[in-house]
């Protein structure tokens, strides 16, 4: 009976270190080191102005390497486009280069669409020509008499003796109603001769090749191929539109359904962030302030 009890005690001796060791080394964390996070994961499709479709591509490339379990669609088609998807609820963030209307408002809210604007980044249209136009600028009243039709030919601007060919993004494009707005006039139209392009990069490619076309595109898109030429004295870039001398700037946004949550707000907080405002740099648009 006494052998029993002995065993008994030593059995429970055992069980009790048993139990004290295995506590020690389950739930104490290493010393310094961080929990690791949980992956974050979704999907998101963004569509709308062509202006910032390389931009969103870019911000969309990067986001992804560094959070490998989240997918992003980028699609262009101007910023009406992306709007009235947003409207019909077929993707999460629409990009525009202008600023929502109060009918697509209204027809968004009619819909159960809260439309909430985010600005990502902002922007200058530069105004070009081939670099073979000996023009080197103009007042932003003959840049609105040129795009009305009020102005058809270079001599009338200090340029030669040859017509004007105008070159205009088509009507779907957020830079199209800027610039309608702030230059050809809101109660105006662009003259029936402009060529209305599908495409910003179309507008560098007839303006580089022709040398009597003239154009407007953003900073994004500026290249060696086309010149810029200064409006009421000062050029388009970076610095002008950052300190607001340059006349025809803008910000650039992004559209969700109500204010963003989960992947989708991880996603603009990023863009908003270090990150994403140095590649809205990289890309030669301007960051909004930090």
């Amino acid at each position: 009976m006494k052998a029993k009890k002995w065993l008994v005690l030593a059995l429970a001796a055992m069980l009790a270190f048993a139990l004290v060791g295995c506590g020690g080394t389950t739930t104490e964390e290493p010393s310094g080191e961080e929990p690791a996070g949980e992956e974050l994961t979704g999907s998101i499709n963004v569509e709308g102005s062509d202006t910032m479709v390389n931009l969103g591509q870019a911000w969309a490339e990067v986001f992804q390497t560094e959070n490998p379990g989240v997918m992003i669609a980028i699609k262009g088609g101007g910023s009406g486009t992306g709007i009235a998807a947003l409207i019909n609820g077929t993707i999460d963030f629409a990009n525009a280069s202008r600023q929502i209307k109060d009918e697509e408002k209204a027809e968004a809210e009619g819909k159960g669409i809260t439309s909430f604007e985010i600005e990502v980044a902002k922007d200058g249209i530069a105004v070009v020509v081939n670099p073979g136009n000996g023009v080197t600028g103009m007042t932003l009243d003959q840049l609105g008499k040129i795009y009305r039709g009020e102005i058809t030919n270079w001599k009338d601007v200090g340029g030669t003796d040859a017509p004007i060919v105008l070159l205009s993004r088509d009507s779907s494009s957020g830079t199209y109603e800027y610039f309608k707005e702030e230059v050809v006039g809101e109660d105006n139209e662009y003259a029936k001769e402009a060529k209305l392009l599908s495409s910003t990069q179309a507008i560098i490619d007839e303006t580089k090749n022709n040398p009597n076309a003239i154009g407007y595109v953003g900073l994004g898109y500026l290249t060696p191929d086309v010149k810029v030429i200064e409006i009421d004295g000062v050029a388009a870039s970076v610095e002008t539109a950052l300190d607001g001398s340059y006349v025809l700037s803008r910000g650039l946004y992004m559209y969700s359904n109500g204010e963003p949550a989960d992947v989708m707000k991880a996603y603009i907080d990023w863009i908003l962030g270090p990150g994403g405002q140095q590649i809205v740099t990289d890309q030669g648009f301007v960051p909004v302030a930090q």
